[in-house]
């Protein structure tokens, strides 16, 4: 295939169409998640109405989020998507902190945390020992990886096979959902109330809907116009609330809201209403789809944003080398690859790495989200002049709507998360000691 890359052999080349970013953002997106997270929504919730409300808010707040992005992607398109950002507002060491937490918890715990998912269903279809989980996690990994490797193009169709076979899978469980006799109204268990409980939901509803920023890290890599990467955005967040009603609606008829919230595999117990035993093996052939397409989509964006510290950094030029063949961050992915291997190695030997990843995550993410959605209203007063192909509508009401719904999760997760919180920040708290020892003047471009 040949690259279109009239800035140079070391950037990225415009290789990508609004179609492949909508199917990289949906696919990463549409994870394990939807099999698991409505359960607990369940369990916070005392009722269906509010159930059914905490999704449409889910899905507004992840739309204002989304349209916050579009301005920021189209008007400072970069690999660095989020770094990028960061990096303009408030300078090269936060950025740095933002790569360090991606590069060592939130990408690359993703991808762990993703590919232990994949291994345990592989592992129930085609047991291989004892460590089968592990196996196939690191399988999985390196197999992905090697994909991306060789070319951005064949990881994007890859990425795009895998978003229709999950995509599909959903609307399986779906259609079952809906076949299965409606449930019968049982009264509800004793569930918390309140703000808090509210909170605790909304975290598991916006955790669902996660991933959704990465298509930031394609902008610089987009063919169309500039405002291709609004265009990619807004459709894929359309798709995904669609999708993820239609599901919990669906989830709803089958087991109805009590029966959801004990359930400890929502979208298997549905299959099994509708289809009987055989059902449950097949939810496992639809959730190892699900979760080998994030895994490919988290490896395909995680690697830019070490990519881009890597430009910015002296000490760090290793990973910022772009590779000609195949348009891709080789060297960022190699590493990417080896710490999530070492974290996949690290949860099998100590049997907790899945809680404790998921633990630390989330409070780390947020911190980072809610920064990045002050960034607008810097950059707006930094350079009030610059071309801005894409202005978020009712600015600064949604901007600010958006903001205020990061901190608030922010202020969710750390409630819910102590420990976990406690290593993130002890995590940021070496990245910043690292930073002051890298020093330099930032790399030319």
């Amino acid at each position: 295939m040949k690259i279109d890359n009239p800035a140079g052999a070391d950037t990225p080349a415009r290789v990508l169409s609004v179609k492949d970013v909508i199917m990289l953002t949906v696919g990463v997106v549409v994870g394990a998640g939807i099999f698991k997270a409505p359960s607990l929504v369940a369990g916070a919730v005392s009722s269906e109405t509010m159930f059914i409300c905490a999704w449409l808010l889910g899905g507004a707040i992840t739309m204002i989020g989304a349209l916050t992005y579009a301005e920021l992607a189209s008007t400072f398109p970069s690999a660095g998507g989020d770094y990028h950002f960061l990096n303009l507002a408030y300078g090269r060491r936060l950025a740095f902190l933002f790569a360090w937490a991606r590069a060592t918890v939130i990408t690359t715990g993703s991808i762990a945390l993703l590919a232990f998912v994949f291994g345990d269903y592989c592992a129930q279809l085609l047991p291989i020992g004892p460590h089968s989980t592990a196996i196939y996690a690191c399988l999985v990994v390196l197999v992905l990886s090697t994909i991306h490797w060789v070319s951005t193009h064949a990881s994007s169709v890859t990425q795009n096979w895998l978003t229709t076979l999950e995509v599909s899978g959903l609307v399986l469980v779906a259609v079952a959902g809906f076949m299965a006799p409606s449930a019968p109204a049982l009264p509800l268990a004793a569930a918390s109330t309140g703000e808090a409980a509210f909170g605790f939901a909304m975290v598991m509803v916006l955790l669902t809907f996660g991933g959704w920023n990465e298509a930031a890290y394609l902008s610089a890599e987009l063919s169309s116009d500039k405002r291709g990467i609004a265009r990619a955005l807004i459709i894929s967040i359309l798709v995904v609330t669609v999708l993820y009603l239609v599901v919990n609606l669906a989830y709803l008829n089958a087991l109805g809201l009590a029966g959801m919230a004990k359930s400890g595999a929502v979208a298997a117990d549905v299959l099994k209403v509708a289809f009987g035993d055989w059902g449950a093996r097949l939810m496992s052939v639809i959730v190892a789809i699900a979760t080998l397409t994030s895994i490919n989509s988290t490896l395909i964006v995680g690697a830019r944003s070490t990519y881009a510290a890597g430009r910015d950094w002296p000490a760090l030029k290793f990973l910022g080398a772009w590779s000609a063949q195949g348009s891709t961050p080789r060297h960022a992915l190699m590493v990417q690859t080896v710490i999530a291997l070492a974290l996949i190695v690290l949860g099998a030997a100590t049997r907790k790495g899945f809680e404790t990843m998921v633990d630390y995550t989330a409070p780390v993410f947020w911190f980072f989200f809610l920064l990045a959605g002050l960034s607008l209203f810097v950059l707006r007063a930094k350079s009030p002049d610059i071309e801005r192909p894409f202005k978020v509508p009712l600015y600064p009401v949604l901007p600010a709507l958006f903001c205020v719904a990061c901190a608030w999760l922010l202020y969710s997760s750390l409630a819910y998360v102590k420990t976990g919180a406690m290593v993130g920040v002890g995590l940021l708290a070496i990245g910043a000691v690292v930073s002051l020892f890298l020093g330099g003047r930032r790399s030319p471009r």
